[in-house]
């Protein structure tokens, strides 16, 4: 995945939020586990899309917070398919907050690579489907 600053506006964003009071730590930044929630979100969504149905997040492999995310800060999440197994779908996802200081500026604040199993109905793995 492109991680230039430059072409994101070039990007579809999978997902976009803006950061709240609501969605901070004790020291006033947002929290991480929030952040990490969006990504899985996101992440989900380019999973479900490629598997034409249901999903579930089993595994992490990495979690990078390159900078903190601010109250009032748009953040955009830019996810990417970038491995697909049998039943597994792995997923790039790059996270970008978008914010006013005398200017506006884009930072990339976090990036993580996450794991999708494709499930049936009754929960069990089943094959992705890549017509």
């Amino acid at each position: 995945m492109a991680s230039n600053l430059s072409d994101i506006d070039n990007r579809q964003p999978t997902l976009r939020v803006v950061a709240r009071p609501a969605d901070t730590n004790a020291g006033g930044d947002i929290f991480g586990g929030w952040i990490m929630s969006q990504v899985d979100i996101a992440g989900s969504i380019a999973a479900y899309r490629l598997a034409k149905g249901r999903v579930v997040t089993v595994a992490v492999d990495s979690l990078q917070f390159h900078q903190p995310v601010l109250v009032g800060d748009l953040i955009s999440c830019y996810a990417e398919v970038i491995r697909v197994g049998r039943t597994s779908i792995s997923v790039q996802v790059e996270v970008f907050a978008e914010r006013d200081q005398g200017g506006i500026q884009h930072l990339k604040v976090t990036e993580a690579k996450l794991v999708y199993v494709a499930i049936d109905a009754q929960r069990r793995p089943r094959p992705v489907n890549q017509e």
